[in-house]
């Protein structure tokens, strides 16, 4: 499969200044770039955001896959991301910039952006890029790393290509795109009855053991009956390129109509091809009737265009585009292909909207999964309780940002939806995990229900919606506890805001009758303060008065308290809002250790410690 450089890496890089030496240095580079500076506090006059540990800071952003450019000793960096390295193609570059500007070494993810980004700045600072790795030092190329508008069609090959190219072999450029191929010039070119490298530029699909690239000069543009067979679409697209002897790696993209961003089959046919999707409005296409060969008023009357197939192709190619293959068709899809006269560099239409519904833990980057950061950090947009975005630290800085206040779920999550709607990536922000007594079941619903039962608009239910996992309250607390969730166990959210009380109440019988550890959720509110108390009198009549409850606040926060009492001792007015309240079963205890008690719920090991005391007795 080609290796498709063109999907777009929304997450800009981010420059960090340490110190006042090398702070002109850190605001040269992100001017010139666009870029924001993060400086170190105390040590920085003037930054976008500031920190107070570098390493941390450093490790952080890396996790979440942004791209760091550090203005400061090599070494720091390498410290910072030591912990995380993992694959060399999709760890983010990392590069270190001397104070003074001098030196520009790009450390990580030199063929993944880092060589080019380091020349660009050196170029900016008259400095010199310390570019290590073998093809840009010896060739001044690399040839895993085509640039924008190519892919490589071969990348098996590659590394075997380089090392013949470095051995002194010199390099035999032929194809039907060669002369595009401009990049390419700087390879020692063979002379006849020399030893040679063959490098194929080219359209067309590789030949066998030959290291070729493809130009993407060409859009493919789709279109489908609802609920189409995704095996049917791919077939036709894979018999039209086959015919036209046209290499899938040749593809900037996939394009159709905006009401088919959410047919099964265009999405698993984008990431069958390994492009973007995009999406244009049946007015955006209707304008290109003129340059279509098979415009129908049938389309026309169904979906505002006279062409989705070639009209979308032609919209993704831009203006001097011309249908290279016109439409064809099987009984439930159609695609047509349009020609670029140069590779394309730009994508035109817009995203299928996506909306990650994340949790981000209780507070703390080191209780947040690397996954929720790498999707908070690709947003366009943040949505949420505004203290929940501010923890997020410096993923948060630079974005937009859309506050809701507490008792506002409804309606934040309706704006994320209707935002995701119109082709932004909005990440919706929890606390703890999403899916426990937070956003996600308020998306779904708010997705379920069409547009006359109060739900959202058709735009906004054809987004792709992807929720992540984070560490929940009731875990943090049990963690902190030691092991109360040893045994069986269940959460209760005590908030009668949305639930009735009666059921609530009902609930509380049962997990007590079921002798549960509980966690209780929203155990109080201002005007919320008789639901704990009776929760407390219930389970006193199914389990011993000294079970013990821990009470967790602000957890994985500077200001965390955690605290333990014997459940008729708990008092409504030492727990709050941010408190996560755990209710021993009446098998929990506390094992007094020399940091302090811990909780924990046997699972039943006891007894079979004991079973084997009592038979090593007995005998």
């Amino acid at each position: 499969m080609a290796v498709n450089t063109s999907v777009e890496n929304t997450i800009q890089p981010v420059v960090i200044c340490l110190s006042r030496a090398g702070e002109n240095t850190a605001h040269r580079v992100a001017k010139a770039l666009g870029l924001l500076v993060h400086g170190r506090k105390g040590r920085v006059d003037a930054a976008d955001a500031y920190f107070a540990n570098a390493l941390d800071h450093t490790r952080d952003l890396f996790a979440a896959g942004v791209p760091v450019i550090g203005v400061c000793a090599a070494g720091i960096l390498i410290r910072a991301v030591a912990p995380l390295l993992g694959d060399k193609r999709s760890d983010p570059p990392v590069l270190a910039v001397s104070d003074d500007g001098a030196v520009v070494v790009p450390l990580l993810g030199g063929h993944h952006g880092a060589n080019r980004l380091a020349r660009d700045i050196a170029d900016l600072l008259g400095a010199t890029a310390a570019v290590t790795t073998a093809g840009d030092v010896s060739l001044g190329i690399s040839l895993d790393e085509p640039p924008e508008g190519w892919v490589l069609g071969t990348p098996e090959l590659a590394q075997g290509a380089m090392a013949e190219l470095l051995s002194g072999v010199k390099a035999h450029l032929c194809g039907d795109e060669a002369a595009r191929a401009h990049w390419l010039d700087a390879l020692p070119q063979a002379k006849p009855g020399e030893p040679e490298v063959f490098i194929e530029a080219t359209t067309a699909p590789p030949a066998d053991g030959v290291l070729t690239f493809h130009p993407q000069r060409m859009t493919l543009g789709v279109g489908c009956a609802r609920n189409c067979p995704p095996e049917e679409l791919e077939a036709l697209v894979r018999e039209t390129l086959a015919d036209a002897e046209l290499a899938a790696g040749s593809l900037k993209g996939v394009f159709t109509l905006d009401l088919k961003a959410d047919e099964p089959a265009v999405i698993a046919l984008a990431v069958s091809l390994g492009v973007p999707l995009r999406v244009f409005s049946g007015a955006e296409l209707e304008v290109l009737t003129t340059r279509l060969e098979n415009p129908s008023e049938v389309v026309f009357a169904e979906v505002g265009c006279h062409g989705v197939a070639e009209g979308a192709s032609l919209a993704g190619a831009g203006d001097t585009a011309f249908l290279g293959t016109p439409k064809r068709k099987t009984k439930n899809a159609t695609c047509a292909i349009a020609f670029a006269p140069e590779p394309i560099t730009e994508l035109h239409g817009r995203a299928r909207g996506k909306l990650s519904v994340v949790g981000i833990g209780p507070g703390q980057a080191a209780w947040r999964t690397p996954e929720v950061s790498r999707l908070v950090a690709d947003a366009d947009e943040l949505v949420g309780y505004g203290l929940y975005i501010d923890l997020l630290g410096p993923l948060a800085i630079g974005k937009i940002r859309s506050d809701f206040p507490l008792g506002g779920e409804e309606d934040r999550c309706r704006y994320a939806l209707e935002q995701a709607g119109k082709g932004h990536n909005v990440a919706l922000v929890c606390s703890g995990d999403a899916g426990i007594f937070a956003m996600a079941a308020w998306v779904f619903e708010l997705l379920d229900r069409g547009p006359d039962q109060h739900g959202v608009s058709d735009a906004a239910r054809r987004i792709e919606v992807q929720c992540s996992p984070g560490v929940s309250a009731l875990q943090g607390a049990a963690a902190r506890a030691g092991a109360p969730l040893g045994h069986d166990f269940c959460a209760i959210s005590l908030s009668d805001l949305l639930t009735p009380r009666e059921d609530i109440v009902k609930r509380l019988h049962a997990a007590a009758e079921g002798d549960f550890v509980i966690a209780f959720y929203n155990p109080v509110s201002k005007r919320r303060r008789t639901l704990l108390a009776e929760a407390r009198d219930i389970l006193l009549k199914h389990r011993p008065a000294d079970t013990p409850v821990m009470l967790a606040s602000n957890l994985g926060r500077v200001d965390e308290h955690v605290r333990y009492r014997r459940l008729a001792d708990l008092e409504v007015d030492e727990v709050d809002m941010l408190t996560v309240v755990l209710i021993g079963s009446s098998h929990s205890k506390l094992a007094q250790l020399g940091e302090g008690p811990r909780m924990y719920t046997p699972r039943g090991y006891a007894r079979k410690i004991d079973g084997d005391l009592a038979e090593g007795s007995a005998r």
